[in-house]
């Protein structure tokens, strides 16, 4: 999730001039420049077009073996020394508008009133887990039990993946080295895998009120760790924090001990273009600049190319590689190299609107954003010590549920299952995006978890350094307003439990709240969490529809394979970052077990 809450000039100021991160944050070899690379002389069993989420874990997991060459092709440069990237509380600044994001704009929205949104997608190594705000929920076992239900394959089932999350998840204790007894269950989690992920490391005031809540209010269940598979109640939030700083893609399996491998090369500023036909439906060749200008270059894999650039820019690629619906593509000037109708199509995301509650209390967010001096003593606290308020990203707890039978009368429920929440409560200890000159604020932020509204990925040009168009039609389907409605009354009436009386004084900027007046609210303000899915959806290796198959290489193509989060058939009900990270840990085992009969 990619949220705004900026300091003061002032502050942000002051925070530059403070001590100097360690250099061993971000330390490790990456090639700046094509000319570097060619020094080495080699030849690549497997190309990765994209140094993301996924994308990081194939080239890790891929050059395990030492028989193999293998090159990641990053578009963006280094997240090092990024005050943005690696203090957690600092995630809201990573994005819009900066060096590290796309910068990304969706078209004209319905459901929004017709607004246009800013599309955030991290534009450095890490992807968008060098930018999200780490949080890490893995969404119910429905969710992935559909997905082997659609594909045929059953190795995307719940209970096949769960090796996969073990092995992606390193759970350490929090910052502040608290007894975290009564906040998540041990067993359910990996201790020994490559990415870190623990619990909050700072308290907030908010913390004891949101647990008492759930034995006060009926409908609020507290669930004491929402990645079991049945994520339904009310429970901590849980991220990926190592030591106080962000846990990406980047900074673990891209850390500097698996840099040192010598067949594991990984280029940033290298922007593909294009993928091409090596032969007649071979496609292992990938074509790139460095940056935006100068000469293009190819490069051609003995075994494989791996798109894992993301739900837009995985689509965006093949699309301009000819790969999609043909006629769309003839009409741009696009030569037609294979006819795959589905190539951008079934884009989903989920849709958020900030709802904000004025609070009896000096102890929020917005103190550090109002005051210069505050918030720099709160950065050298970080930075000397690793703890304080900003060793974590703003979000505190984290609710799911599922809304009332009666409400979905007449329309199909969207969701995976009965134990699937149809839309998401976070709770922060202040107000995001930045807040008016006075005032303090608890904010509970709803969003649509299961929506019925599908988008798409699609082009109006044939340069392919242009950016798509990017429409996710958030909250296109009457049926994801209502739930959103229904989310809004539900965290109106989260705070009229005992808890919280006398801290929260009055609901801010909704005024009018009947059903009328909350939709109105809802088509006026809400916008995306930034979990752009679904837009290169695996299907069954027979079936028509689709982009790739379970195995996630390309339907009537030989050499290419997509891993990201563009392959899911349908979004799952959480915050997105844990299922493309198991994608990519899986698809590297699919293609082990093809080359070489065995797994790591």
């Amino acid at each position: 999730m990619v949220l705004d809450l900026n300091l003061s000039t002032m502050a942000w100021l002051l925070l530059l001039g403070i001590l100097a991160l360690p250099a061993t944050l971000c330390s490790g070899v990456m090639l700046e420049n094509l000319a570097d690379l060619n020094k080495l002389k080699l030849k690549y069993d497997f190309i990765v077009v994209g140094g993301g989420t996924a994308g990081a874990v194939v080239g890790n997991r891929l050059s395990e073996n030492p028989n193999y060459n293998v090159l990641v092709l990053e578009a963006g440069g280094s997240n090092a020394d990024v005050l943005n990237i690696i203090v957690p509380f600092f995630a809201p600044r990573a994005t819009p508008n900066t060096a590290q994001d796309w910068n990304y704009t969706t078209t004209p929205q319905v459901g929004l009133n017709g607004r246009s949104v800013g599309y955030n997608r991290g534009f450095v190594i890490g992807g968008s887990s060098s930018v999200n705000y780490m949080v890490y929920t893995r969404g119910s076992m429905e969710d992935f039990d559909r997905w082997a239900n659609i594909t045929g394959d059953d190795g995307w089932a719940w209970d096949n993946l769960i090796p996969y999350f073990l092995k992606n998840e390193h759970f350490s204790r929090p910052a502040d080295n608290h007894n975290t007894q009564g906040q998540f269950e041990p067993s359910i989690h990996g201790f020994h895998g490559i990415n870190t992920v623990s619990l909050s490391g700072f308290p907030t005031p908010i913390d004891s009120r949101i647990v008492d809540t759930t034995t006060q209010l009926d409908g609020y269940p507290f669930n004491l760790d929402m990645n079991s598979g049945n994520p339904l109640g009310i429970g901590w939030g849980q991220a990926t924090i190592k030591d106080g700083a962000r846990s990406s893609s980047a900074t673990s399996y891209l850390a500097p001990e698996f840099l040192r491998r010598p067949n594991l090369h990984v280029l940033l500023n290298a922007r593909v273009t294009r993928v091409l036909e090596t032969s007649p439906g071979v496609v292992r060749t990938v074509e790139f600049l460095q940056g935006l200008k100068g000469p293009k270059y190819t490069l051609t894999a003995e075994k494989e190319v791996i798109v894992s650039a993301g739900s837009i820019g995985s689509p965006n690629i093949l699309l301009h590689s000819g790969i999609g619906d043909s006629k769309a593509l003839s009409k741009l000037g696009i030569k037609s190299v294979h006819n795959l109708p589905s190539v951008g199509q079934n884009l989903t995301d989920h849709s958020l609107l900030f709802l904000s509650f004025l609070v009896n209390s000096t102890d929020t967010f917005e103190a550090a954003v109002r005051n210069a001096t505050l918030a720099a003593e709160e950065f050298t606290e970080w930075n000397t010590t690793r703890m304080g308020p900003l060793v974590d990203n703003p979000l505190s707890h984290m609710g799911w549920l599922r809304v009332n039978d009666s409400v979905l009368e007449g329309f199909t429920d969207i969701s995976a299952g009965p134990n699937t929440p149809h839309y998401e409560l976070i709770f922060c200890n202040g107000m995001i995006p930045p807040p008016p000159p006075t005032g303090n604020f608890l904010s509970i932020l709803p969003v649509v978890v299961s929506p019925s509204s599908r988008g798409e990925v699609t082009l109006n040009t044939s340069n392919p350094l242009a950016s798509p168009l990017i429409n996710p039609n958030l909250l296109g389907a009457e049926v994801d307003l209502i739930v959103m409605r229904e989310a809004v009354k539900s965290a109106i009436r989260y705070t009229t439990a005992p808890a919280w009386k006398g801290y929260v004084l009055s609901l801010f900027g909704l005024t009018n709240t009947n059903d009328a007046g909350i939709e109105e609210y809802i088509r006026a303000n809400a916008g995306t969490i930034f979990h752009p899915a679904g837009s290169m959806s695996m299907a069954p290796k027979d079936a028509s529809w689709g982009v790739v198959n379970p195995d996630l290489t390309v339907k009537g193509l030989s050499g290419l394979r997509v891993a990201d989060l563009s392959v899911v058939p349908f979004i799952p009900a959480a915050h997105t970052q844990v299922s493309a990270y198991i994608i990519g840990e899986r698809v590297s085992d699919l293609i082990k077990q093809k080359y070489c009969s065995c797994q790591s």
